[in-house]
């Protein structure tokens, strides 16, 4: 532990009183991305002007990466619809650093989904690491023990020569904080698209599991308790990083404003979860709150207006890498690795002693007070009095002006329905082996072998299966599942639908594994809030992702909105990432997404029809965006999940797969590839039940599907319990040989594709753009 050494003031600071005595001082507040009302507002709610560091403190707090100013409205849909059954598990909802689930026996799971978009184009390694610490101590702060990390890539079209910069410095960021935490990355997903390749998506989720009575919620109370900060020192990275940087779109020359990204020390975190672990564990802290966006402002006055209490820091006492910064840029520093506790006096010394043990560097800011107000001083000026909900809570909302997008009813009107489809069979398996090839279907290897995803000994399941799982008690085999899945290009054609498609095929993906689907996080990726075709696309997603989650039984937890992911005036595809946490009694009874033995049935759960609007056949073959995506049914859905719970239960399957993407074509491709274990497949009869082509049935992506393998012994019980649950279901083939013995995957009647062949194709993608793969997950 170091205490400061008293630090001479950087400059000479705009008091209180001095702010009250020259009302009339021009300030730069459009410099810090305030609007001429806002700051007519900050004035008047303080009564006169701001000091300079409580102009720092509402721009960053009042940013739209911050407040939510233009979401605030749509997200309240989220709690308006909402049942008790949706409440059931629900330890934690929104407006806590992340959700909690009640997942039985005593455990709870806390996740959430953040973005890290603008640094990781500006500076793609540091963007996305400090992403990934950002968004694990979100999970620290709940008192929780992270345990798993994903992450959600959109990147620009696949052969731009600044694509490759992006794709090494991202994925480099992630497998460099995530491997050095020891925190196993078990899934996410990866697109290229051209429509990202100025505005690349960088989500991030993080997921921590801990008892019950260890739930700690970020609330200052308590008069005399003393506020702590603790971690890594204060320097002059990210400053303005939330109301600039994340709050502004990229012009076509670049970010109009280029504030520095953060810098991440993996290691330093380490230390820290441990010793907030340790914190927790002795019962030595009241809260902890993490410092990510508008750093020190947000921890101080979120607290303080959490706790519904007061606070008065001493600024001087944080402890600094530069020692010029001045105050309003030690207030607005987003420096990572760093936490602030609210801790009782009397337990100040057990609490100094921990953070001694780990070596973590502490300076004891100031104290919790009983009159509502936050005052921080700077050499023993007062520099900020403020009402702390003013800043955390009660800033701008803003009802943005919402317009139908005058190109949508052109862009539905022109259906993939008039593509060409072929019907001969060399067309078809030559368009069958491009989209196994194509960038968003390959393999995507060469960037989830560097990740290590078996590290802490406890992953059920992860790439490439639909779901990452993860154990969570050793003795009951208790334990729970993750997916997260968007598509921007639905999403394009119908935000709404969109939205309740993400949502149907994460839930899907984790049914699939024997889980049961439980909760959701959600990350909105959109372009400008001023643009009003936007907003009405943001207010139709959110719509969609509120009315499917009521339909489903399952609350949203939390998340995030990042806007302003466009450049110039070309906003991203609406991309509204939904991540599914589904519960398992017992990670033992997990399911695979591939077949591992020959001679087992393939039966295919579902109903096809020709839906390829939108489909990545359209896309890889014809190049064609439009028409109305799939259509989806969430009560269909359910039943459907709850008939692969009860089959994983009786254990009637070997492997489960869900149709997206790519259609049965894809889900075939990627069943073989899975364990190396071929298959021979018959469309005849799905043809004629589902009055559909052979290119619909192998590359339709109607929803409501899953594709599984059944061993013979309990083929009868499988077929019974599918018809006493109604769910459609048809025998489409069987496994076949294994890798030496001839493995290939035959469409009977149509083409036969050798696994050396498919397993080449489909591996040889992005190795092809970015270079050699590491031949195993790092360890």
């Amino acid at each position: 532990m170091t205490l400061p050494a008293q630090q001479t003031p950087a400059t000479a600071s705009d008091t209180v009183a001095h702010a009250a005595a020259t009302p009339e001082r021009e300030q730069p507040y459009a410099a810090l991305g305030l609007k001429p009302d806002e700051y007519d507002r900050i004035r008047e709610i303080l009564g006169r002007r701001p000091t300079s560091a409580e102009l720092a403190m509402y721009s960053v707090m009042w940013s739209e990466h911050c407040s939510y100013k233009s979401s605030k409205i749509y997200l309240r849909r989220f709690g308006d619809k909402v049942t008790d059954e949706m409440k059931t598990r629900l330890m934690v909802g929104m407006g806590q650093n992340a959700g909690v689930v009640d997942i039985g026996e005593g455990w709870a799971v806390t996740f959430k989904v953040e973005s890290h978009n603008h640094p990781s184009y500006i500076e793609p390694f540091q963007g996305a690491a400090t992403g990934v610490g950002g968004i694990v101590r979100d999970i620290i702060s709940m008192g929780a023990r992270p345990v798993a990390v994903m992450d959600q890539l959109r990147f620009g079209a696949i052969d731009d020569p600044d694509t490759a910069r992006v794709v090494h410095g991202v994925v480099s960021g992630i497998s460099f904080y995530g491997n050095c935490l020891g925190l196993p990355n078990i899934g996410g997903e990866t697109v290229f698209d051209a429509v990202y390749q100025g505005n690349p998506l960088v989500n991030a989720l993080a997921v921590g599991v801990l008892r019950h009575e260890d739930l700690k919620l970020a609330n200052a109370s308590g008069t005399g308790n003393k506020v702590v900060l603790f971690g890594a020192r204060t320097g002059g990275d990210g400053i303005g990083g939330a109301s600039i940087l994340a709050s502004d779109t990229f012009s076509a020359g670049g970010p109009t404003k280029r504030p520095a990204v953060q810098v991440g020390d993996p290691f330093a975190e380490k230390v820290l979860i441990e010793c907030c672990l340790e914190l927790y564990r002795d019962d030595l802290v009241e809260a902890i709150q993490d410092l990510g966006a508008a750093g020190i402002s947000c921890a101080t006055s979120e607290l303080a207006a959490n706790g519904g209490s007061g606070m008065r820091v001493d600024l001087e006492n944080v402890l600094l890498r530069d020692s010029t910064l001045t105050p309003e840029e030690i207030l607005m520093s987003e420096s990572q690795e760093r936490m602030m506790a609210i801790v009782a006096p009397e337990k100040l010394d057990a609490f100094l002693a921990v953070v001694e043990k780990w070596d973590v560097e502490t300076s004891v800011l100031g104290e919790v007070t009983g009159d509502g107000r936050l005052q921080i001083f700077w050499h023993g000026e007062e520099i900020v009095n403020v009402d702390p909900s003013t800043v955390a809570v009660d800033g701008p909302v803003y009802e943005r002006p919402v317009a139908y997008p005058a190109w949508l009813d052109a862009l539905r009107d022109d259906s993939a329905a008039a593509l060409p489809r072929p019907v001969d069979a060399a067309t078809l398996r030559d368009q069958f082996t491009r989209l196994v090839s194509s960038p968003n279907l390959a393999d995507t290897s060469w960037i989830t072998n560097q990740y290590d995803y078996y590290v802490m000994g406890n992953t059920a399941l992860s790439f490439p299966d639909d779901a990452g799982m993860i154990r969570v008690d050793e003795q009951s085999g208790l334990g729970f599942a993750i997916a997260t899945d968007a598509n921007g290009r639905y999403c394009q054609l119908d935000p709404y639908e969109g939205a309740k498609l993400a949502l149907a095929e994460a839930y899907r993906n984790v049914a699939v594994t024997g889980a049961t689907p439980a909760a959701v996080t959600d990350c909105l990726n959109f372009g400008s809030p001023e643009n009003p075709e936007v907003m009405w696309q943001f207010s139709q997603a959110v719509d969609g992702l509120a009315d499917g989650c009521l339909e489903l039984g399952i609350p949203v937890t939390g998340g995030n909105v990042s806007f302003y992911n466009q450049t110039g005036d070309v906003p991203i595809h609406p991309t509204p990432v939904v991540g599914v946490m589904g519960i398992i009694d017992d990670v033992a009874r997990r399911i695979p997404s591939g077949w591992q033995d020959a001679g087992e049935n393939l039966y295919l759960l579902g109903v096809t029809s020709t839906e390829l609007s939108g489909s990545a056949w359209a896309a890889t073959i014809h190049g064609h965006l439009g028409g109305r995506p799939p259509a989806v049914d969430l009560g269909a859905e359910r039943r459907l999940a709850e008939l692969l719970r009860a089959a994983s239960d009786q254990s009637l399957i070997s492997s489960a797969h869900d149709l997206s993407e790519g259609g049965l074509a894809q889900s075939l491709a990627e069943g073989v590839l899975r364990f190396g274990v071929g298959a021979r497949v018959w469309l005849d009869e799905l043809r004629e039940r589902d009055g559909v082509d052979a290119a619909a049935a192998l590359f339709s992506e109607s929803t409501g599907r899953v594709l599984v393998t059944v061993p013979r012994e309990e083929d009868v019980k499988f077929r019974g319990l599918c018809d006493g649950r109604g769910y459609p279901v048809l025998r489409i083939g069987v496994t076949d040989a294994a890798d030496g013995e001839e493995a290939a995957l035959e469409v009977q009647g149509l083409f036969s594709v050798p696994l050396s062949e498919l397993r080449g194709l489909s591996a040889s993608t992005l190795p092809d753009a970015f270079g050699a793969t590491v031949s195993e997950p790092t360890a």
